[in-house]
């Protein structure tokens, strides 16, 4: 099985510092890059992959909405995702993951964004290079928000639901990239589950067609 582990990353962790544990999930078809902050505390996973703490519901809105069924990816008796499955559909659906930082320390002993101090940022473009045919970039929360509109000039924060142009950058099909905003699958964000899973189908409608 592949692993999606950065652990030359991983042994380079050492005075708080935090280096980013997985490598840029990239497919060359790519329409939509999902834009974390930081992965949770490797004691939080459930799997090698992101969005890994399993009260997180990501992948069961997913799950929800391209297969009607939030536990499509979820192993409920072992309490983990099924990372194969997730792996193949991320891949023919054309979704890309990763996260606006590359290193941070965290200032609490918790995955909030609040308290994440970032150390190194992502180096945004230089991921969109590699995704040729992306439309969106898609965040769930305001720290990843605000680091990309400060990484890429954009000068008005989408709220939540909402999608601005990125100036400058197109796609190679000549079509503009957005950066598109979406609730966070956090279960802290206080949001049913219906209601997130409506704007997500939104975004998809949209992005993928």
């Amino acid at each position: 099985m592949t692993s999606y582990l950065n652990t030359e990353n991983i042994a380079r962790n050492k005075d708080g510092v935090e280096y980013h544990p997985l490598k840029p999930f990239l497919p060359e078809n790519a329409k939509v890059l999902f834009l974390g902050s930081f992965p949770p505390q490797r004691k939080r996973w459930s799997m090698d992959f992101f969005y890994p703490n399993f009260i997180n519901d990501h992948w069961r809105l997913e799950g929800q909405l391209f297969f009607g069924d939030k536990n499509h990816f979820v192993d409920v008796e072992a309490k983990r995702f099924k990372i194969d499955e997730i792996v193949a559909f991320c891949q023919e659906k054309g979704l890309a993951f990763f996260d606006t930082s590359t290193a941070i320390r965290r200032l609490q002993d918790n995955a909030s964004d609040k308290f994440l101090e970032v150390v190194e940022s992502t180096d945004i473009r230089a991921l969109l290079h590699q995704l040729p045919h992306c439309r969106a970039i898609v965040t769930t929360g305001e720290k990843a928000t605000e680091t990309i509109c400060a990484s890429l000039g954009i000068q008005v924060v989408p709220k939540v639901n909402t999608y601005v142009t990125i100036p400058e950058t197109n796609n190679l099909d000549g079509d503009p990239i957005l950066l598109y905003r979406l609730p966070s699958s956090s279960r802290a964000y206080p949001l049913s589950f219906d209601k997130k899973a409506a704007a997500y189908h939104q975004m998809f409608k949209r992005v993928l067609g």
